[in-house]
């Protein structure tokens, strides 16, 4: 009898050690929260060998279960943000998002965020985010070329490598960025290059700061975040952001969309010249009604990659013209960036700094 009632309490004894060691295990996952706003990775189609889908039909939760392995190596939850085709992305949405990733890093919710977002417009609000959120934890977008129904859909690959960044040691410091076709890129300089392939994204001035591959995390180089010295703005008593708008420049163009935003009184416009962030007479003419109405001007360019150039010919001359340089920064991005330094100033000078500095 005595030999009989040792055998269940080792076997009792047992169980709870290992329930203990599983619940150890478990606490000791990486924990990444995904918040999820639509895009095509959430679209569905129907056909699978079609193009044609609507996007924002699916909830995270249904994503995650294509990536049922992720589970044994990270401890994932979903929210929904949003459900929007990104070309429907908002500002409001963008200050959602920027609560709840402060409010996730400020109660120690997890160790990294992932942004489930559609491609049209996840540059900007990684960059957008990048501006406001400052945490050694990074906040990693991602999203798809192909909706969750098509012929191999490229969102659980993307959703997956997405979340190990996330969760990566390695990821620390970096900030706001973005894995996508398994490379990672800053959230400054990545930029959409292409409107269908599954190699989307690219970074022209700069390249991609790392990769992911087989499950692997590795970075090449750091981005900018890692020294804080990018600009930092603290929008969180701000009601509304000022208004900026961006106007395409081209041959003969009219300037007549140029001075109805300046007639209408918006706080800047960012013009994406041709080459050198270059001006027509028109345009010109523009800026200077723009300058006598206190109307932020910046000079962006069309072209894909490089530098603007701060103008000091007889010919145009920024600080004769009141107008900023956007030196590296696409229409797009430097939209963002006047939006949020025209919280702080109005002084040309000190706008161009900014521009310098980022």
């Amino acid at each position: 009898m005595k030999s009989n009632s040792i055998v269940p309490k080792y076997f009792i004894a047992l169980i709870i050690a290992c329930s203990f060691q599983l619940i150890t295990n478990a606490q000791k996952l990486p924990r990444v929260i995904i918040l999820a706003t639509g895009g095509t990775m959430a679209g569905k189609g129907s056909s699978p060998d079609r193009a044609a889908y609507e996007s924002g039909k699916i909830l995270i939760k249904d994503l995650l279960v294509a990536i049922p392995s992720i589970n044994k190596l990270v401890d994932v939850q979903g929210e929904q943000i949003a459900n929007v085709a990104s070309s429907n992305m908002t500002i409001e949405i963008w200050m959602k998002l920027a609560k709840r990733i402060k409010e996730i890093f400020a109660t120690n919710e997890a160790d990294g965020i992932v942004i489930t977002h559609g491609t049209d417009t996840q540059e900007e609000t990684a960059y957008f985010l990048s501006l406001i959120i400052r945490s050694d934890k990074p906040v990693v977008l991602t999203g798809s070329m192909r909706p969750s129904t098509a012929i191999s859909a490229d969102g659980p690959k993307n959703l997956y490598d997405a979340i190990l960044v996330a969760a990566a040691p390695q990821s620390k410091g970096k900030g706001v960025i973005q894995s996508f076709n398994e490379m990672i890129y800053d959230a400054k300089n990545v930029t959409k290059i292409n409107t269908v392939n599954v190699n989307a994204f690219s970074a022209p001035n700069a390249g991609p700061i790392g990769k992911i591959y087989d499950g692997q995390v590795k970075y090449y180089s750091q981005p900018i975040e890692v020294n804080n010295q990018k600009p930092f703005f603290d929008i969180s008593k701000v009601i509304q952001l000022p208004k900026v708008e961006i106007v395409y420049m081209y041959v003969d163009a009219s300037a007549t969309p140029l001075n109805a935003l300046i007639n209408d009184k918006v706080d800047g416009i960012v013009v994406a010249g041709a080459g050198n962030g270059s001006y027509s007479k028109a345009f010109e003419a523009a800026a200077e009604n723009a300058k006598q109405k206190g109307v932020a001007m910046v000079r962006s360019s069309r072209v894909v990659s490089g530098n603007i150039t701060i103008a000091t010919t007889e010919e145009f001359n920024d600080v004769k013209m009141n107008t900023v340089a956007a030196f590296d920064h696409n229409p797009q991005k430097a939209r963002i960036l006047l939006m949020l330094a025209l919280t702080i100033t109005k002084n040309r000078e000190k706008l161009q700094e900014i521009f310098m500095n980022d």
